[in-house]
């Protein structure tokens, strides 16, 4: 359910933030978090736009602002590209599978039409046999009729 969430060491490693930057964002609400079995999980896709700054106003308030402002933007470029090599990784992952049952589809099909190719096959056999069958059927028609036609023709002049 919660496959896109992680943990605060993690959100830290891929932001390049500290452990302790994070935590003051989450105080402060910056971030969308989540608590599994004691374990405090991070929503990166929903957090980016609480703590990107809304103007650059907020981020040259002051020059201690404008350094730890550059760090910050610094870091959340690293955070937004590392989200965009997960999504690229995860759009290959979703390519290689299509193409997967692609070719799995691929397959089944040219399996169902070699089944239907030799069934079509049987049914000319048994169409040509039955043909065969029924000629011969009236040929051993024609045959009993004339050789019991000069019998009873016999048995009657006599």
């Amino acid at each position: 359910m919660h496959e896109h969430w992680m943990s605060i060491y993690e959100y830290a490693e891929m932001t390049n933030m500290e452990v302790e930057e994070v935590e003051a964002l989450i105080v402060r609400g910056k971030l969308t978090t989540f608590v599994e079995e004691g374990v405090v999980l991070i929503d990166p896709s929903q957090s980016m736009g609480e703590i990107v700054p809304a103007t650059l106003s907020e981020l040259s308030a002051s020059q201690a602002d404008i350094t730890m402002g550059a760090s910050f933007v610094e870091k959340t470029i690293g955070t937004i590209i590392n989200l965009h090599e997960k999504v690229l990784i995860a759009k290959e992952e979703t390519i290689e599978s299509i193409k997967n049952e692609n070719m799995f589809l691929k397959e089944a099909l040219s399996s169902l039409q070699e089944l239907y190719d030799e069934d079509r096959r049987t049914i000319d056999t048994l169409t040509t046999q039955l043909k065969l069958s029924q000629q011969e059927v009236e040929f051993m028609r024609r045959k009993y009729k004339l050789m019991w036609g000069k019998t009873i023709e016999e048995h009657a002049a006599q």
